[in-house]
Parts: C-alpha cells; structure tokens; sequence
C-alpha cells in the first residue's frame, strides 16, 4: 500500500528498521536558514514546521526530523495531492532525508502525524529556471524512459488480471476469485510508488479496514479480500468489483501519461522497501488470504527494477553500491525461496524470529538503496 497516504502499519520490534523513519514535529520552529542547503522540517503531533518555504527549481533536500510521540510522514505535493516525494513511517526521535527534483511552482509540504489525514499542510514555493536533471543528463534520461515501459507493460497486466479478478468477484466464483486476488495484486504492488502519486485512488484502492477515514467507505481489494476468507463468499461485492476495475482503469491511463524523474525512481525505489517493512513482513497487509509474500516480492521487484533501470547512471557515478545493491537483492530473493510453492506462495503465517529474520534481509536491502537518490542528486 504506498506515496503512501497514511496507511501503514508500525513493525513491532527494533529489528526492522525501515519501519521506523520519521515524523513531523514542532516543539520548536525550524532554525531559519541562508536560503542554501537542506530544509530543515521540525516535526511533532501537532505542527510541520520548515526552515524556508521558498526553495530554488531543481533539486531540493529536505531534513525531516520527529520530535512527535506518533509516527509520521512528510509529503511534498503538487495540485491535485499528487506526490512529488514523500518518506513514510518516520518514528518519534528519528531523522530522514527526502531529495526531490521540483520545477517552478506552487506545492503543499505535509506531515501527517499518526500517518492519517490529509495532514498539516503548509505553502510551498519553488523560483527559478534550472532545467530538469533528466534533460542535462542522457543516462538519467535513458533511466526514465526504461522505467516508463517497465510501469507501461505492469499497468497492462495490472488492468488485464484486475478484470480477470473482478470478473470472479461477480460470477460468485470464489475459488477462482481467491486464485486471482495475489496475481491480481502483484501488478500492483510492483508499481504502487506510480499508482499511490495519484493520492486519491491507492486509499480507495488498496486501504486496509484500519486506514479508513471516519465516514468513508471502506472499498477494494481488501474489502474483497475480507468478503472472500472471512465469509467465503461473494455476496454483496459486485459493487465493490465495479469500483475497483474502475479505479485500476484509472490507475493505467495516468500511468501511461506520467512523466518520472530519475530521483522520483529512486525515491520509490526506497519506498517499495518500506512497503515490504511495514505491512508484508508483519502480515498487515493480506490479514485474511496470508496472501503478503506475492505482495513482498512484487515490492522487491518493482524496487529493483527502478534500479536496474537507474544501473548505466549508477556505474558511472559508484561502482561499489552497484555491486552492493545487486548483492542485497539476491539475499532478499534467497531469503524468499524457503516459502515458495510450485505457484507462488505458502500462506503466510510465520513466527517472530522467521518475521526478524526476513525483516533484517530487508533492512539490509534497504540500506544501500537509501544512498541511490543521494548519489543520483549528485551532478
């Protein structure tokens, strides 16, 4: 579930580190500032201050920092909600850099304390003329072009198997249905930093019954997820299959319109990872298929393939956390392979030290692709 609107579950434990990232906090305004270097975002409960709200075009780093008691996320919006970074699941006393490419503009930074709500939000102007990175370098803009096919090609699967599922759904075919639903979802969630950038479809999308807001209706997938192992049945879902086809039709032809930055790669490269920390290692995200482990490497594979695409940029810039990185990714896979079946996965029920143990692969993922965005940033 991801940019990622507030829907996230917290890891239990201090092994997994990816859960825990940072927040929004006040106790004290944000130091003022030159004008040059990062923003400084002092987070709490209850206020998002920056250290400047005018930021020149072109990339922009923001030092989130949580001095809340709840856990947070800090988003920079364009009109519309949609997001143009976002780091998630920042924990109290917890730091995290977001670097963002903005053009000249007018945007929204939120923190969303508790990582629920539409947040507190504040202006956010970006001057200035610096041409996108993407335009000045030819590998970053190879990069983006490479993703856009691979989020093309997983958008079409993604509305084929959609209607496939939702098809089930309404014939009242259960068996079928619950065959469909983790097949359905891997598309998604290989591209969930793409589809969750459209902010008001992934809640209503892919919302866990606990995310959902006061007088909302809770719909999609896990609302037919539920329908499906809890009653095993299909009674009174047709609507809620309409809706979600509808969503993911949506969903694809935005997809398809999408311009992506090299940092907005990287940047959702990280967040599939969160993703992975934060709802599938704990077995939040499918509560009742235990369905989460399509969804964990769905998540991993959309992580490395944002990478693979960013891999020309990278080896020129460092070598090192490319081997570092395809190295990681291979443990994670390997870590994987324990659970795999002739046509996917075991349900996922697994004990606490078999969730450390798959979390502490993760981390150790999610650390050298943390440092991508920085080294993509650098000139």
């Amino acid at each position: 579930m991801s940019a990622l609107l507030g829907r996230k579950a917290v890891i239990v434990g201090a092994t997994i580190g990816l859960a825990a990232l940072s927040a929004c906090a006040k106790s004290e305004p944000a130091a003022k500032d030159d004008g040059t270097g990062p923003v400084s975002v002092k987070a709490t409960d209850s206020a998002c201050d920056l250290s400047r709200r005018d930021v020149k075009s072109g990339t922009s780093t923001f030092s989130v920092s949580n001095t809340g008691s709840k856990i947070t996320e800090f988003y920079v919006y364009a009109d519309g909600d949609r997001v143009m970074g976002e780091v998630e699941n920042i924990g109290p006393g917890l730091k995290r850099d977001l670097i963002v490419e903005l053009p000249t503009g007018k945007y929204q930074a939120v923190c969303k304390p508790g990582m629920v709500g539409d947040g507190i939000r504040g202006d956010l102007t970006v001057t200035g003329d610096a041409p996108a990175q993407t335009s000045e370098d030819a590998l970053l803009k190879q990069a983006a072009v490479s993703y856009q096919r691979y989020i093309n090609s997983q958008a079409v699967a993604l509305e084929q198997k959609t209607t496939e599922f939702t098809a089930a759904v309404k014939a009242g075919d259960v068996a079928k249905a619950k065959a469909l639903y983790p097949v359905s979802r891997t598309y998604w969630e290989r591209i969930e930093p793409v589809a969750e950038s459209f902010g008001d479809l992934d809640p209503k999308i892919d919302a866990r019954v606990n995310d959902v807001e006061p007088g909302t209706e809770w719909t999609g997938y896990h609302r037919i997820e539920q329908a499906l192992w809890v009653t095993n049945s299909t009674k009174g879902m047709a609507k809620y299959a309409d809706q979600l086809l509808a969503d993911v039709k949506t969903v694809v032809a935005r997809s398809k319109a999408v311009k992506l930055t090299a940092l907005q790669m990287a940047n959702g490269a990280k967040g599939l990872l969160d993703e992975v920390a934060t709802g599938k290692v704990t077995g939040e995200e499918d509560r009742y298929s235990h369905t989460d482990l399509w969804d964990f490497q769905a998540n991993v594979e959309g992580s490395q393939a944002a990478i693979q695409a960013l891999r020309p940029a990278l080896q020129t810039r460092d070598a090192a956390l490319v081997t570092q990185l395809d190295t990681n990714f291979k443990a994670v896979f390997t870590a994987l392979d324990k659970y795999r079946t002739a046509d996917g996965f075991k349900p996922y029920t697994a004990s606490e030290p078999e969730k450390k143990a798959l979390g502490a692969v993760v981390d150790g993922l999610a650390e050298p692709v943390s440092q991508v965005a920085g080294v993509i940033a650098k000139k």
